[in-house]
């Protein structure tokens, strides 16, 4: 059987690879307009969010770890740019992964965490690149950068945490909120 006999199978090969963070070559450009594919994401998140929510131990990290803030003003958000949109999308992701690398080497650094928290994390870390990855595909970092330089870009609004499950807490609602809305938005927009 050729590889161009079983076109169904592809997009499910490209759901294994996305979570190890391998850039899939070939992947659809549009692959994260799925919503199915985008709310996998989220049940992961919110997984992660709900096991390290009862977790006293070895969940608190032992510095503050700088996050985005993930308050959505609709009536701003639906006025503004894509490219704006965009930008602030593409920091949030950054940060996000900035701060669970950081998670992780801080709770590498403590008390020996459990395999439970570390597979959670280690997929937060997947997950995190291959958003990244998708996002680039859907144009994200092109529409970020090609502003134009009188476009003004209000900075990126922080907070810091301290814990687990605050941070997928955080996560969890980056994904569902600014992600979401942005996807949706760049994705009706490609299919104009």
């Amino acid at each position: 059987m050729g590889a161009c006999e079983c076109p169904a199978l592809l997009p499910l090969l490209y759901l294994l690879l996305l979570p190890l963070g391998l850039p899939v070559l070939g992947a659809p450009p549009r692959l994260i307009c799925d919503s199915r594919v985008l709310e996998r994401y989220i049940l992961e998140a919110r997984e992660a969010e709900n096991v390290t929510m009862g977790c006293a131990q070895g969940c608190s990290f032992s510095e503050n770890i700088t996050v985005p803030d993930t308050k959505v003003n609709f009536y701003t958000w639906k006025r503004m740019d894509v490219g704006q949109q965009a930008v602030e999308v593409w920091q949030g992701l950054a940060l996000l992964s900035e701060a669970i690398l950081r998670g992780q080497a801080l709770l590498a650094n403590s008390s020996q965490p459990s395999e439970t928290l570390r597979l959670h994390v280690d997929k937060a870390i997947s997950s995190l690149r291959s958003l990244t990855s998708l996002l680039r595909a859907l144009g994200a970092q092109k529409e970020a950068i090609s502003l134009p330089e009188e476009a003004s870009v209000a900075p990126l609004q922080t907070f810091t945490v301290d814990t687990l499950c605050k941070f997928f807490r955080i996560y969890s609602n980056f994904l569902r909120g600014k992600l979401t809305l942005y996807t949706g938005e760049a994705c009706r927009r490609g299919d104009r």
